[in-house]
Protein backbone atom coordinates (compact mmCIF):
# COMPACT_ATOMS: atom_id res chain seq x y z
CA UNK A 1 0.00 0.00 0.00
CA UNK A 2 2.96 2.37 0.82
CA UNK A 3 4.04 1.87 -3.15
CA UNK A 4 0.55 2.41 -4.16
CA UNK A 5 0.59 5.83 -2.16
CA UNK A 6 4.33 6.78 -3.50
CA UNK A 7 3.24 5.98 -7.04
CA UNK A 8 -0.64 7.93 -6.43
CA UNK A 9 1.28 11.01 -5.66
CA UNK A 10 4.51 10.70 -7.68
CA UNK A 11 1.97 10.71 -11.02
CA UNK A 12 0.25 13.10 -9.44
CA UNK A 13 3.21 15.63 -9.06
CA UNK A 14 4.04 14.44 -12.47
CA UNK A 15 1.09 15.28 -13.96
CA UNK A 16 1.01 18.93 -12.33
CA UNK A 17 4.63 19.10 -14.21
CA UNK A 18 3.24 18.49 -17.78
CA UNK A 19 0.35 20.69 -17.02
CA UNK A 20 2.47 23.50 -16.32
CA UNK A 21 4.26 22.79 -19.21
CA UNK A 22 1.85 22.60 -21.83
CA UNK A 23 0.60 26.00 -21.18
CA UNK A 24 2.20 28.12 -24.46
CA UNK A 25 4.08 30.92 -23.75
CA UNK A 26 2.45 34.06 -22.81
CA UNK A 27 3.17 36.85 -25.62
CA UNK A 28 5.61 39.22 -25.60
CA UNK A 29 4.51 42.91 -25.16
CA UNK A 30 4.27 45.81 -27.36
CA UNK A 31 6.86 48.44 -26.10
CA UNK A 32 5.54 51.79 -24.94
CA UNK A 33 5.08 54.39 -28.05
CA UNK A 34 8.01 56.67 -28.38
CA UNK A 35 7.35 60.37 -29.49
CA UNK A 36 9.11 61.78 -32.38
CA UNK A 37 11.11 64.72 -31.48
CA UNK A 38 12.96 65.70 -34.67
CA UNK A 39 12.92 68.60 -36.10
CA UNK A 40 11.10 67.72 -38.72
CA UNK A 41 8.28 66.30 -36.69
CA UNK A 42 7.76 69.58 -34.67
CA UNK A 43 4.80 71.60 -36.08
CA UNK A 44 4.14 75.62 -34.95
CA UNK A 45 0.91 77.99 -35.36
CA UNK A 46 1.41 80.33 -37.93
CA UNK A 47 2.78 83.55 -36.01
CA UNK A 48 0.79 87.00 -37.06
CA UNK A 49 3.26 90.17 -36.52
CA UNK A 50 2.15 92.55 -34.28
CA UNK A 51 3.09 96.28 -35.47
CA UNK A 52 3.64 98.48 -32.97
CA UNK A 53 -0.44 100.76 -31.75
CA UNK A 54 -1.97 97.64 -33.47
CA UNK A 55 -4.08 95.41 -30.40
CA UNK A 56 -5.90 96.24 -27.52
CA UNK A 57 -5.53 99.63 -26.10
CA UNK A 58 -6.19 98.65 -22.39
CA UNK A 59 -4.24 94.94 -22.58
CA UNK A 60 -1.22 94.69 -20.25
CA UNK A 61 1.46 95.30 -22.71
CA UNK A 62 -0.41 98.83 -23.52
CA UNK A 63 1.70 99.78 -20.25
CA UNK A 64 4.84 99.82 -21.66
CA UNK A 65 4.08 101.28 -25.25
CA UNK A 66 5.25 104.27 -25.61
CA UNK A 67 2.54 105.43 -28.08
CA UNK A 68 0.00 103.95 -25.91
CA UNK A 69 -1.81 106.99 -23.60
CA UNK A 70 -1.37 104.62 -20.83
CA UNK A 71 2.23 105.09 -20.65
CA UNK A 72 1.45 108.53 -19.20
CA UNK A 73 1.74 108.17 -15.56
CA UNK A 74 1.99 111.59 -13.77
CA UNK A 75 -0.93 114.21 -13.38
CA UNK A 76 0.73 117.84 -12.85
CA UNK A 77 -0.75 120.61 -10.70
CA UNK A 78 -1.17 124.31 -10.13
CA UNK A 79 0.83 126.01 -7.51
CA UNK A 80 -1.08 125.65 -3.85
CA UNK A 81 -3.70 123.43 -5.29
CA UNK A 82 -5.13 120.00 -5.71
CA UNK A 83 -7.40 120.61 -8.50
CA UNK A 84 -6.81 118.04 -11.70
CA UNK A 85 -6.63 120.27 -14.48
CA UNK A 86 -8.94 119.49 -17.59
CA UNK A 87 -5.34 118.76 -19.97
CA UNK A 88 -5.22 115.41 -17.96
CA UNK A 89 -8.67 114.30 -17.70
CA UNK A 90 -8.22 112.12 -20.86
CA UNK A 91 -5.30 110.38 -19.69
CA UNK A 92 -7.23 109.49 -16.59
CA UNK A 93 -10.18 107.79 -18.40
CA UNK A 94 -7.89 106.02 -19.75
CA UNK A 95 -6.59 104.78 -17.12
CA UNK A 96 -10.00 104.12 -15.19
CA UNK A 97 -10.72 102.13 -18.33
CA UNK A 98 -7.55 99.95 -17.99
CA UNK A 99 -8.71 99.44 -14.40
CA UNK A 100 -12.03 98.29 -15.32
CA UNK A 101 -10.87 96.31 -18.19
CA UNK A 102 -8.20 94.51 -15.85
CA UNK A 103 -10.17 93.66 -12.26
CA UNK A 104 -6.91 92.74 -10.92
CA UNK A 105 -4.50 94.91 -11.31
CA UNK A 106 -3.86 97.71 -8.36
CA UNK A 107 -2.72 101.36 -8.70
CA UNK A 108 -0.59 103.22 -6.32
CA UNK A 109 -0.95 106.98 -6.42
CA UNK A 110 2.13 109.17 -5.40
CA UNK A 111 1.71 112.39 -4.54
CA UNK A 112 4.48 115.50 -4.84
CA UNK A 113 4.78 118.83 -3.81
CA UNK A 114 8.03 120.86 -4.58
CA UNK A 115 9.98 121.90 -2.11
CA UNK A 116 8.61 125.54 -1.23
CA UNK A 117 6.42 125.29 2.06
CA UNK A 118 6.73 123.23 5.53
CA UNK A 119 7.40 119.55 5.12
CA UNK A 120 3.88 119.54 6.95
CA UNK A 121 2.78 121.43 4.19
CA UNK A 122 3.96 119.57 1.25
CA UNK A 123 2.90 116.17 3.23
CA UNK A 124 -0.34 117.61 3.03
CA UNK A 125 -0.41 118.61 -0.17
CA UNK A 126 0.56 115.24 -1.42
CA UNK A 127 -1.69 113.34 0.05
CA UNK A 128 -4.65 115.93 -1.59
CA UNK A 129 -3.16 115.49 -5.46
CA UNK A 130 -3.02 111.79 -4.45
CA UNK A 131 -6.38 111.96 -3.17
CA UNK A 132 -8.14 114.17 -6.06
CA UNK A 133 -6.35 111.50 -8.82
CA UNK A 134 -7.98 108.54 -6.77
CA UNK A 135 -11.32 110.05 -6.53
CA UNK A 136 -11.38 111.19 -10.54
CA UNK A 137 -10.65 107.60 -11.36
CA UNK A 138 -13.40 106.27 -9.09
CA UNK A 139 -15.45 108.26 -10.79
CA UNK A 140 -14.76 107.40 -14.09
CA UNK A 141 -15.06 103.12 -13.13
CA UNK A 142 -12.26 102.19 -11.02
CA UNK A 143 -12.96 100.21 -7.74
CA UNK A 144 -11.90 101.97 -4.95
CA UNK A 145 -10.16 98.59 -3.75
CA UNK A 146 -7.74 98.69 -6.56
CA UNK A 147 -6.32 102.10 -5.73
CA UNK A 148 -4.22 103.08 -2.91
CA UNK A 149 -3.19 106.91 -2.45
CA UNK A 150 0.39 108.50 -0.16
CA UNK A 151 2.29 111.51 0.05
CA UNK A 152 5.46 111.42 -1.05
CA UNK A 153 5.99 115.24 -0.44
CA UNK A 154 8.68 117.00 -1.21
CA UNK A 155 10.67 113.97 -0.63
CA UNK A 156 11.43 112.57 -4.59
CA UNK A 157 11.58 115.30 -6.53
CA UNK A 158 11.81 114.84 -10.46
CA UNK A 159 13.91 117.70 -10.69
CA UNK A 160 16.26 119.47 -8.35
CA UNK A 161 16.91 123.23 -9.67
CA UNK A 162 15.23 126.53 -8.11
CA UNK A 163 13.08 127.77 -10.82
CA UNK A 164 9.78 127.18 -11.96
CA UNK A 165 9.82 125.06 -14.60
CA UNK A 166 11.62 122.61 -12.19
CA UNK A 167 9.07 123.53 -9.27
CA UNK A 168 6.04 122.68 -11.72
CA UNK A 169 7.77 119.03 -12.88
CA UNK A 170 7.26 118.26 -8.79
CA UNK A 171 3.59 119.14 -8.21
CA UNK A 172 2.30 115.79 -9.54
CA UNK A 173 0.67 112.63 -8.81
CA UNK A 174 2.40 109.88 -9.99
CA UNK A 175 0.32 106.77 -11.28
CA UNK A 176 2.39 103.30 -10.22
CA UNK A 177 0.76 99.92 -11.33
CA UNK A 178 1.23 96.00 -9.83
CA UNK A 179 4.30 95.37 -9.68
CA UNK A 180 6.25 98.91 -10.01
CA UNK A 181 6.03 99.72 -6.62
Amino acid sequence: MRKFFTLSISLIFLAGLVGCGSQPPAPEQAGAGVEDRTPSAVSTAPVTPVTVGQGDLYGIAALKDPKSPLSKRSIYFDYDSYVVKDEFKSLLDHHAKFLVKNGQMKMLIQGHADERGSREYNLALGQKRAEAVRKALILLGAKDAQLESVSLGEEKPACVDQSESCWAQNRRGDMLYSGEF
